[in-house]
């Protein structure tokens, strides 16, 4: 964190009305409070008659302040934003590269969280649906593709065209998704690329009879409660660490008006993790033994039990129960519930609150906070303390320094 008192001036750049840019922008005032105070200029929600209000790169040309976060979109921007003389910050991860600093979510991790999330459910039938040309989407649709691949499971993709035409149809628009969605092989387990999309994919499940998630189960990014909350079924879908990315957004581009270098490449903030609803409440698996294994592991997560209870509840016996949980999921029945188990812990270790260990192991169905720490090393090769850290949790951070606590992966010709 910067040393400076000096209050910094700085124009946010981007529509506010997108429901995750609010915890962003909680993100960047929560640094910003941390270092003294910033002045912001900011558009109006996106309302009939507040357009001539919103800022933009092009219309902050001969602004007086410090400092620039935007969402740069097209090529045009980019140039705009460079000429405007101060330091910007990019968070949009529409095209590949800019020639701007960037912070965004880690979008490729997010498709592997996905895929991980409905490989789990039982699901060896995968499709993702994305939109064609946006660099964020075709990083989901890597990470979603090769995790999948790696479990032996191929993926349908269906690309919907970028920046379609208000005036068409809105049947004419969604056609082609629903001749894609009549081809695929049930049950099947869908990615799409926002909650957006996943909202509009489970419409038309509905209206092609298509049960969710028996049939298709469904799962979006971005946790937006007013889409989640009050799709029909719940909609589960990826988290992704908006508070994290804002003030990580913040603490660059405080060292760019410091005179810092800017970093060579985008700045990647990992994914909280999945927010699991309705949309994916499925255990899609023919074997009704292994799914009620799994089933009572689900049901009885946060509590303590070993792998006998969970024979018990299965039926067969537990060396059966080994070999088709190996057969099947590739682990231990105590491996599949020790999975379950960190997944939650991660989602409450890389939260914004600072939760101590033994809360975090009393959620999780662990005994103690040392048994977490355990188990936690084992399966990931880190503390929970040093997966706080990396995750960005910037209230654990030694001194409260933000730096080093973003993910960094390179950016090269294999990632497009």
């Amino acid at each position: 964190m910067s040393g400076h008192q000096a209050s910094r001036h700085v124009a946010l750049a981007y529509p506010l009305a997108v429901p995750w840019m609010a915890l962003f922008m909680r993100g960047v005032a929560d640094y910003a409070r941390q270092t003294g105070g910033w002045t912001f200029t900011t558009s109006p929600p996106t309302l009939t008659g507040a357009e001539e209000f919103a800022h933009t790169v092009y219309s902050l040309r001969g602004w007086p302040g410090d400092g620039v976060i935007a969402a740069i979109s097209n090529r045009a921007e980019a140039e705009a934003a460079r000429r405007l003389g101060v330091p910007v910050v990019n968070l949009a991860g529409a095209l590949r590269e800019v020639g701007l600093p960037r912070v965004m979510v880690d979008h490729y991790a997010i498709g592997r969280i996905a895929a991980e999330h409905l490989l789990e459910c039982g699901l060896r039938r995968l499709a993702y649906y994305g939109v064609r040309g946006l660099y964020y989407s075709q990083q989901r649709r890597r990470g979603f593709v090769e995790r999948a691949e790696e479990a032996g499971v191929a993926v349908a993709v269906f690309e919907a065209a970028r920046g379609s035409n208000r005036r068409q149809s809105w049947q004419s628009r969604i056609g082609r998704l629903d001749e894609w969605l009549s081809t695929l092989p049930r049950p099947v387990g869908i990615l799409a690329v926002h909650d957006y999309r996943a909202r509009a994919l489970v419409d038309e499940c509905e209206r092609l009879k298509l049960r969710i998630p028996e049939d298709v189960a469904v799962l979006g990014v971005d946790n937006d409660p007013t889409i989640c909350e009050f799709c029909q079924p719940t909609l589960s879908s990826v988290s992704r660490s908006a508070w994290r990315v804002g003030y990580e957004t913040a603490s660059l581009l405080d060292g760019l008006m410091d005179g810092m270098e800017p970093p060579e490449d985008d700045l990647l903030v990992p994914p909280d993790g999945v927010v699991a609803r309705q949309s994916t409440d499925t255990l899609a698996l023919e074997d009704p033994h292994l799914v009620a294994a799994m089933r009572y592991v689900r049901d009885h997560l946060l509590e303590r039990h070993g792998v006998e209870e969970i024979v018990r509840a299965s039926g067969i016996s537990r060396r059966q129960l080994e070999l088709r949980f190996r057969e099947v999921l590739h682990c231990t029945p105590y491996d599949y519930v020790c999975r379950l188990r960190l997944e939650r812990a991660k989602q409450l270790l890389a939260g914004p609150e600072r939760l101590k260990h033994q809360f975090v192991a009393n959620a999780c169905g662990f005994a103690s906070s040392h048994r977490l720490r355990l188990v936690f090393r084992r399966y990931t090769g880190l503390t929970p303390e040093q997966y706080r850290r990396q995750a960005g949790c910037v209230k654990d951070a030694p001194g409260g320094s933000p730096a080093g606590r973003v993910k960094e992966r390179p950016v090269s010709s294999s990632r497009s």
